[in-house]
């Protein structure tokens, strides 16, 4: 979350130096609940006191409303495609999702 968080605001940048502007904030979506709940809340608790500065990175820029991050089931986060070993149904299915063919079968 932090690399895309990272990515994102250089895009802004350089969409800013390209006077192209947006409206809106841009969405990360992150399929980890716990890191989704430690971006969105200010308030760090007890046991999360030694988390890394990478949180804090992505919280500062959440509370400053320069991007959103939304929780996606794993099961619907299309980038695990490009990431993640995956079995043939679920490679598939990611496949026909993104609109992409199969690849031919030996």
């Amino acid at each position: 979350m932090v690399d895309g968080t990272a990515e994102v605001i250089w895009l802004q940048y350089l969409l800013r130096d390209l006077q192209i502007l947006s409206n809106f904030a841009p969405t990360i979506w992150c399929d980890n609940l716990g890191a989704t709940y430690l971006s969105a809340n200010p308030i760090f608790h007890a046991r999360t006191k030694h988390a890394e500065v990478d949180y804090h990175f992505v919280q500062d820029r959440v509370v400053q409303k320069e991007i959103q991050i939304r929780f996606i089931p794993s099961h619907d986060q299309l980038a695990d495609v490009f990431t993640k070993p995956l079995l043939t149904a679920s490679f598939t299915a990611f496949l026909f999702n993104l609109q992409v063919d199969p690849p031919p079968s030996a």
